[in-house]
């Protein structure tokens, strides 16, 4: 039986290809989406899964949640810190003060590349810690304090 004809092979040759395209271009931050290379290669979600699962035991990508698998590039530098912590920076970044409004969480998915309910739940965190004020559907988040920076001296 040849490599084409076993159904057992396919997800690795279609890691392979993930791989070239990931090595011939380097702008690229994501992999395709899981549908498109099920449609791809006509396979089932399984089988590219298996596929994206080759690729993080490599080191070449791993999953995000609530967004596209990211490419790993060697020398890179990626802000792993869970997703509440990174929308807490966004206080800083932006300069808010207590009582100012905060970003929507469809601006945040954009920010962040990742989908609203992700964000939505990584702000609930962020209200519960006493961070942000407010929230809800048709509701402005508030900043309702300003987290202190580890690492200041």
């Amino acid at each position: 039986m040849s490599q084409r004809a076993n159904p057992r092979g396919t997800f690795l040759r279609i890691a392979d290809t993930l791989k070239t395209w990931i090595e011939t271009d380097s702008s690229t931050t994501e992999l395709p989406s899981l549908a498109q290379v099920m449609s791809d290669h006509k396979v089932s979600r399984g089988v590219a899964l298996r596929a994206f699962d080759v690729l993080r035991q490599e080191g070449m990508a791993e999953p995000v949640p609530g967004g596209r698998w990211r490419i790993v590039r060697a020398g890179a530098q990626v802000d792993r810190r869970p997703l509440h912590e990174r929308i807490a920076d966004v206080i800083t970044a932006n300069g808010l003060e207590v009582g100012e409004a905060f970003p929507s969480a469809s601006a945040l998915a954009e920010r962040f590349g990742v989908s609203r309910p992700t964000v939505t739940k990584a702000l609930e965190k962020l209200e519960a810690a006493g961070v942000l004020a407010g929230g809800g559907q048709g509701k402005v988040r508030t900043v309702r304090a300003v987290p202190a920076r580890e690492g200041r001296s």
